[in-house]
């Protein structure tokens, strides 16, 4: 008897040492854990498929089908699913001297542009596929001394889409440009000892279309800011995007300070980089 009590004080001790896991963290792995898993099907019913026609093709040889008698069928597509690092463009394609080079690849999402505030509330007629999977890269300026790191030089992100989503997202895309070609939002600011509201008017044009890839646009982005009346108005400005669809690919590019002749150089460089893993292939 009192070797079992031993054992249950035992047992007692090693429940309070271990550590358990917050709700937090324990959804927070979980949702890592499905979007994994949803990948590793992705993936392993590509294999099935794959090995499905080997099989089927072993079997029609055993029993007895010449190979004259039945014409060949054309080799099926290969459908990429990662997105290698050679499809992002390199730090030789830019005229600027590069510095630092960072990159991560993950799991897809939502293809932002920058129209991300005007579009909330809107309804969803305009909402963009999300993408499958996705590489982006981040290139810095070579740091200026002092321990301190170079400013940014150049954004992109690579998207995957599934089947059509490429397409309908530039459909959506034209949708969204169209329905924010100006949009006001208010932000308060602090001002001396007080806070003062701002209003600033966004405005986006489409300076040129169609010069990259299957289909390319390129976003122009500019804000005016009111103080109020008396204090007149600043305008910043304009910020520059190109996107770039080749095949289901998407490529999101954004070049500091950007001109628009090097961000159209940059885009159709881009374009010959993503066919290595675009679908259909170039």
């Amino acid at each position: 008897m009192r070797d079992e009590m031993i054992f249950v004080e035992q047992v007692h001790r090693d429940l309070h040492d271990v550590r358990w896991l917050e709700p937090a963290e324990i959804r927070a792995r979980a949702r890592r854990r499905s979007r994994r898993t949803s990948m590793l099907a992705a993936v392993a019913v590509l294999a099935v498929v794959s090995a499905s026609a080997v099989v089927v093709g072993d079997r029609a040889g055993q029993r007895g089908v010449s190979p004259a008698a039945s014409p060949p069928r054309p080799a099926a597509p290969v459908t990429r699913v990662e997105i290698p690092p050679a499809a992002l463009l390199h730090q030789d394609d830019l005229a600027a001297r590069a510095g630092l080079h960072l990159s991560e690849a993950g799991l897809g999402g939502t293809v932002d542009v920058g129209l991300s505030r005007c579009t909330t509330g809107r309804g969803s007629a305009t909402r963009a596929p999300e993408s499958w999977i996705s590489r982006s890269q981040t290139v810095l300026r070579p740091a200026s001394g002092g321990g301190r790191l170079g400013d940014v030089l150049l954004v992109q992100d690579l998207h995957r889409m599934r089947d059509d989503g490429a397409t309908r997202f530039f459909e959506a895309l034209r949708g969204q440009l169209a329905a924010c070609r100006e949009w006001r939002e208010t932000r308060s600011v602090h001002w001396g000892d007080e806070s003062v509201d701002v209003d600033d008017v966004h405005h986006w044009d489409v300076p040129r279309r169609d010069f990259a890839g299957d289909e390319s646009l390129l976003l122009r982005h500019s804000v005016s800011a009111t103080l109020g009346q008396a204090d007149g108005q600043v305008r910043s400005g304009p910020d520059t995007t190109v996107v770039v669809r080749v095949g289901d690919l998407l490529s999101v590019l954004m070049l500091e300070p950007a001109s628009e002749a090097e961000l159209v150089r940059l885009a159709r460089m881009a374009a010959q980089r993503m066919c290595v893993a675009a679908n259909p292939a170039c």
